[in-house]
Formats: C-alpha cells, structure tokens, sequence
C-alpha cells in the first residue's frame, strides 16, 4: 500500500495557501485507490520541543561522553525518522516566514538530520535515498530568479540542501507566489499574477501526486 506522510507547518489555520495546496496533494493521492494511504503531521498544531541535547545531532555510537540526551528526546526522534522511513512519498507544506523556514519546521529538521543515522558520516549508510519529497512552499512576494528579490529565498535552498543533497532524497518544489496580493492594498495590482501563480502550482501539485502516486 502506498503510503503518503504529510506534513504541514503553517501557523495559519484557515487561509494557509501551503495548507490547502498539500491538502490537494493528499487528497489526490487518495483518489487514485483505497490502498493510497496518508500519514499527517501537523507541526504547528503540535510542535515538536527544540532539539534539547547537540548529542542528537549524531548517532548514538558517534556522541561524546557528555552528550547524554534524555530517553524520551531519542524516542521522539525515533519515532520520527521511522515515520519518514516508512513513507514512499513525502509533501512537505513550507511557507516561507521572514524569509526563512518555520521554526517549526526546522525543529523537524533538527530531529531527521542525524550524522550516522540518516546522514552518511563513518558509514554510507543513507536509508532516506531516493524517496520522493515534494516541497509546497508559499510565499507573499516574488522571487523569480530574474527578479529584483532573487537569491533573497532563504527558505528552498535550505530544503534542497539538507533533504536532497544531504539525506539524499528526490526534492520536487512547487511554489506559489505573491500569496500577499489579497491582503496587501499595495500588491492589489498583483493579483491576476498571484490568480495565475496559484493555478499554477495546483496543476502541479495535482500533477507530481498522480506520477509519484501511480
């Protein structure tokens, strides 16, 4: 049976255009049969603690003598590689705050990236390689690569580089751009842009959970 982790980490509960775009991914993933799982995690309506001891950084044969993290921190973490583990597609919702990852997001982050563990350290070890990682990230403004915000993205690039060069996985990135225009009078103008921006990323959405469904 398929199965589909989904995860979320937009504080807004209602609007969210990350949350509605992972939401179309999962439920298309549904609709393509009964044995089409879902798995969700929902990292703002339950936050993960921050990560409390650097010794989770690594492998438990790769800590120091000092690092001595508490039993419950190691089974949360656990838990949560085992759920990424078991998953054959990931869609991550990241919308891009500040110009940067959620805080929530990156305390997921901080749990998964494990030297010796998910990451290749003193062994080759990588169990996450290959899987598929579809990254939904909104966001209020445009940073097309010939715009006047390019390289100001400080949000897909981090993702690229930890799940896909580090962990090894196969990041697809959906992005929907100019998410402001309905709220911002200024960016009013915008809004056929931001119409066009979301159309586009729903076709893709829809598009990436049927190939990588099938």
């Amino acid at each position: 049976m398929p199965q589909l982790l989904h995860i979320d980490s937009s504080a807004e509960l209602s609007t969210s255009v990350s949350r509605a775009l992972t939401r179309l991914f999962a439920e298309t993933w549904r609709s393509l049969g009964p044995g089409h799982t879902v798995v969700e995690r929902d990292l703002h309506r339950e936050p993960l603690p921050h990560l409390p001891n650097a010794g989770l950084h690594y492998a438990p044969r790769l800590r120091t003598a000092g690092e001595t993290p508490d039993p419950a921190a190691e089974a949360l973490q656990s838990e949560l590689i085992a759920e990424v583990v078991a998953a054959d597609v990931v869609v991550l919702g990241a919308p891009m705050y500040n110009w940067s990852l959620p805080s929530t997001l990156k305390a997921w982050i901080d749990y998964i990236h494990v030297l010796g563990t998910t990451v290749p350290f003193d062994t080759r070890e990588q169990p996450l390689a290959g899987t598929p990682v579809v990254v939904v990230s909104s966001r209020g403004n445009t940073y097309s690569p010939d715009g006047p915000n390019a390289g100001a993205d400080h949000i897909v690039p981090p993702l690229q580089q930890t799940l896909g060069v580090s962990l090894g996985m196969d990041v697809a990135v959906v992005t929907a751009e100019l998410t402001l225009a309905g709220r911002i009078p200024a960016m009013a103008p915008l809004g056929d842009k931001a119409a066009e921006s979301l159309s586009a990323a729903e076709e893709s959405v829809r598009r990436l959970a049927h190939t990588l469904g099938s």
